[in-house]
């Protein structure tokens, strides 16, 4: 009983800790790795860090470009395209809808760029807005997080997330005491998880593109080849959007600092470092290389979109000719688990394309520099965490079955390694 009580004692002040360092060690971990990226030693390591001076952290018009972008996206939230997606098992006592027109948006605001681009607007002013930019998004994390906290008071019981309802204020804000907050049928959560910061990630590595334009009179073709990626990644968020409604952030994670900050903060401005980056170290690839890259990121991609179609379509419809000759195991819970395809290759085959993909990102930036590779590291640290995570819910959810798809699926993420 002592040891219980030490064991549980331990994990509360290491959620604590975590929940009172993490709101103020990721938004200067943000500012820092893009101080780096437009500094000429791009050195991670070198001391004293290329800390940014007072005006460069405040620009009038950073503030104005994201309410523009934030109020554009609220809009687009609620054009009628695409169709309507009723779920009913998020919540015990209700149904949420959702308007899957991601996509669209992406289209749109695609168009509004190339008719700024048309009308000489300086998209290449992304490149030194990027600091004052970052820390407006770092402010309106922490604001809107602080509207979610107090607003979740109001919320009925049931709409409480499990994880985030601990009584500890700390903690609570920062995990998220409400599953799916909405503004009558507008899904604040929903609405974040893929709209202004993901869309907006893409035109960040636009403006980097336009400043090297800018600067050397054409786009390198390493500078291309990484918009081309990212663009594509996102787009395929988009396109599948729906998927998301079945992710641990949508059913499980309450939405507080943790989520928003992700969403609005790091997602933009961490994940296209590597366009920051060669804005001012310019890389030369050869045609062998450049088709050895995209030949990395086409494998990542095709097994990323191929086992996540095979896993969500399994979902919708097991009886589906794609799916139907696939082997299964019962469970207790009446649901089967794949142990044929892509999913009886590796454990999360979905992850081993991420992290293929995101190897493919950072190459084009060379070797002579460790920042370019900070999102593969980071991602590599990430999804390993996440599947330990989806690892011990399995076991939890599925018991002896989870087991036994284990032995016949022994390796995690990467085969014959992990």
């Amino acid at each position: 009983a002592v040891a219980s009580t030490h064991s549980a004692c331990r994990l509360t002040f290491i959620r604590l800790s975590g929940a009172v360092c993490i709101p103020v060690f990721l938004p200067l971990t943000v500012l820092f790795l893009i101080c780096v990226s437009r500094s000429p030693e791009a050195g991670v390591l070198q001391w004293p860090p290329p800390l940014p001076s007072k005006d460069q952290l405040w620009d009038p018009v950073a503030p104005t470009v994201l309410l523009g972008w934030m109020t554009l996206h609220s809009l687009l939230y609620f054009t009628p395209l695409g169709k309507v997606r009723r779920i009913d098992d998020l919540l015990a006592f209700s149904f949420v809808c959702f308007p899957p027109s991601g996509f669209h948006a992406l289209c749109i605001s695609g168009v509004l760029l190339m008719l700024l681009l048309g009308l000489g607007a300086p998209m290449g002013y992304l490149f030194e807005l990027l600091v004052p930019l970052a820390v407006c998004a770092i402010a309106v994390s922490f604001l809107f997080s602080v509207y979610l906290y107090i607003r979740s008071f109001w919320a009925p019981s049931h709409a409480l997330a499990l994880g985030g309802n601990t009584g500890n204020p700390l903690y609570d804000f920062f995990i998220g005491r409400e599953l799916n907050p909405r503004i009558g049928s507008f899904d604040l959560k929903y609405f974040c998880e893929l709209r202004p910061g993901l869309i907006g990630w893409v035109v960040i590595n636009l403006g980097m593109l336009m400043k090297e334009v800018e600067l050397r009179g054409s786009p390198s073709l390493a500078m291309i080849l990484v918009n081309s990626f990212q663009l594509l990644y996102v787009a395929d968020a988009l396109w599948n959007e729906e998927a998301v409604l079945t992710t641990m952030d949508i059913v499980h994670d309450g939405f507080g600092f943790m989520l928003v900050f992700g969403d609005l903060a790091w997602v933009p401005f961490t994940y296209g470092l590597q366009a920051a980056f060669l804005v001012v170290h310019p890389q030369t690839l050869t045609s062998l290389k450049a088709a050895a890259i995209v030949a990395l990121n086409g494998a990542g991609y095709y097994i990323f979109r191929k086992s996540n179609s095979q896993k969500n379509q399994f979902r919708r419809d097991p009886s589906h000719p794609s799916v139907a000759r696939l082997e299964t195991i019962a469970t207790a819970t009446g649901k089967r688990l794949l142990v044929s395809g892509w999913w009886g290759f590796v454990r999360h085959p979905n992850y081993l394309g991420d992290l293929l993909m995101a190897l493919a990102w950072s190459l084009p930036c060379g070797f002579s520099h460790l920042l370019p590779y900070f999102y593969v590291i980071y991602f590599t640290v990430l999804l390993i965490h996440r599947e330990d995570r989806d690892e011990r819910q399995c076991k939890a959810k599925y018991g002896p079955a989870w087991d036994t798809y284990c032995r016949r699926v022994p390796y995690r993420i990467f085969p014959y390694i992990y």
